[in-house]
């Protein structure tokens, strides 16, 4: 995977303006054919743009506030949702004849997106650790520190370079040879796939089906929908305020919980919705708790795993997998949810239940935290858990930083 993110990104808006237009054009040319074209289109870009922006997000805050800088993807994620609900209301975009034009709205952040970009600088790890460019890699930190006095920050990174010399970039099926990536990699996994299957890209997904099993009038199920996106916004903000207090594994473990405490509510809410006239609205409660309970954990830490877990040779192979990953799990469960509707009847949720149950006892008793380290310190110590009993060797040291103010 390239390390040039800047001109991954840039790249990746060709398919988000050639998706736009085949959107735009599709009912002029009656073509369903050029509808399903820009879908896959605008796949591949979101694919791609998940990937970048994270990873970018992490090696480029300090570490202070990296957890507070990687949550904002998780921010503009929800917030691009809340958008694409409000602008699909039948009072708006979402009526017969101004389809075309809602599913081109794309094009306005692929093109606010072209203009800002060139304005950004490259990662300096990328700057500094791949291209051994130490000049370029001061400016990147003093243009995004907004500060001359980076030298401590500099020396880290000096540091973290020596650490991984001699190495080269890891390939993606490298990573499940090397039993040094043996706890990241499970990690990984097991909560890359909790994430996606733990039932709260269901409720996107089918939304509809949901609130009207839930019992909400048909009315009112479009005003339902944007609640949900709502939601997740709310909570991508409270996690990003408070995930450098309380740390990564409290945000996981507690959501987790909560989403199975709400979920088994909404199962009893569906089970007895017959009996009590207010049932529906305690199922509908639960969908907004359970999807405030994934805002604030799984749906912004789990996107930084790959970033803190892996080093700077490692962690393009590991966005990789964690991409790869995840999509196809939310391509399983999109598929499946139908399914399991017609099965299992009001018991639907049972099945994502227990992934969240998995989900909490796995952080709880295997994930280390990784809150206010530098990624050189969660490399030693995930070489410790891997390899109990051995040494990592004596780190590296880079010369004592004098600071101006003190010649």
């Amino acid at each position: 995977m390239p390390r040039l993110w800047k001109k991954s990104l840039l790249v990746n808006n060709i398919f988000v303006v050639a998706a736009a237009i085949l959107f735009g054009s599709s009912r002029r040319a009656g073509s369903f054919e050029m509808i399903m074209l820009g879908r896959l289109l605008m796949g591949i870009s979101a694919g791609v743009s998940m990937n970048i922006q994270p990873m970018y997000l992490g090696e480029s805050a300090p570490k202070e506030l990296r957890g507070t800088v990687a949550m904002t993807s998780a921010i503009f994620t929800a917030l691009g949702i809340v958008m694409g609900q409000v602008v699909s209301l039948r009072e708006l975009l979402g009526g017969p004849q101004a389809w075309p034009l809602l599913l081109a709205s794309c094009l306005v952040p692929g093109v606010l997106q072209l203009a800002s970009l060139p304005l950004l600088p490259e990662s300096p790890r990328y700057l500094l650790i791949d291209c051994g460019d130490r000049a370029t890699c001061l400016a990147a930190l003093q243009r995004l520190r907004g500060t001359t006095e980076v030298m401590v920050e500099l020396a880290e990174l000096e540091e973290e370079r020596a650490a991984c010399r001699g190495r080269r970039a890891r390939r993606p099926w490298e990573l499940f040879k090397d039993g040094t990536f043996r706890r990241q990699v499970i990690s990984l996994v097991v909560l890359g796939s909790a994430m996606e299957l733990c039932g709260n890209d269901s409720i996107y997904a089918y939304a509809s089906s949901v609130f009207r099993e839930a019992g909400v009038p048909e009315d009112k199920v479009q005003y339902a929908i944007v609640g949900t996106g709502c939601c997740e916004l709310l909570t991508a903000f409270i996690s990003c305020v408070v995930i450098e207090r309380v740390g990564r594994r409290v945000l996981l473990m507690g959501g987790y919980s909560l989403m199975t405490c709400w979920g088994s509510v909404f199962t009893a809410a569906l089970c007895l919705q017959s009996s009590f006239p207010w049932m529906p609205y305690l199922a509908m409660s639960c969908i907004f708790a359970f999807i405030l309970s994934f805002g604030i954990g799984p749906a912004g830490v789990t996107g930084i795993l790959a970033t803190e877990l892996f080093d700077q040779t490692a962690r393009p192979a590991a966005y990789m997998v964690c991409g790869a990953l995840m999509w196809t799990m939310l391509f399983l469960v999109w598929l499946g949810f139908p399914f399991l509707m017609e099965g299992l009847s009001h018991f639907f949720y049972v099945p994502f239940l227990g992934v969240c149950v998995c989900g909490a006892i796995y952080t709880g008793f295997f994930l280390p935290e990784t809150k206010g380290k530098t990624f050189l310190e969660i490399s030693e110590e995930l070489h410790r858990l891997n390899f109990p009993g051995q040494s990592q060797g004596p780190m590296w040291r880079s010369p004592e930083v004098i600071r101006s103010t003190e010649l």
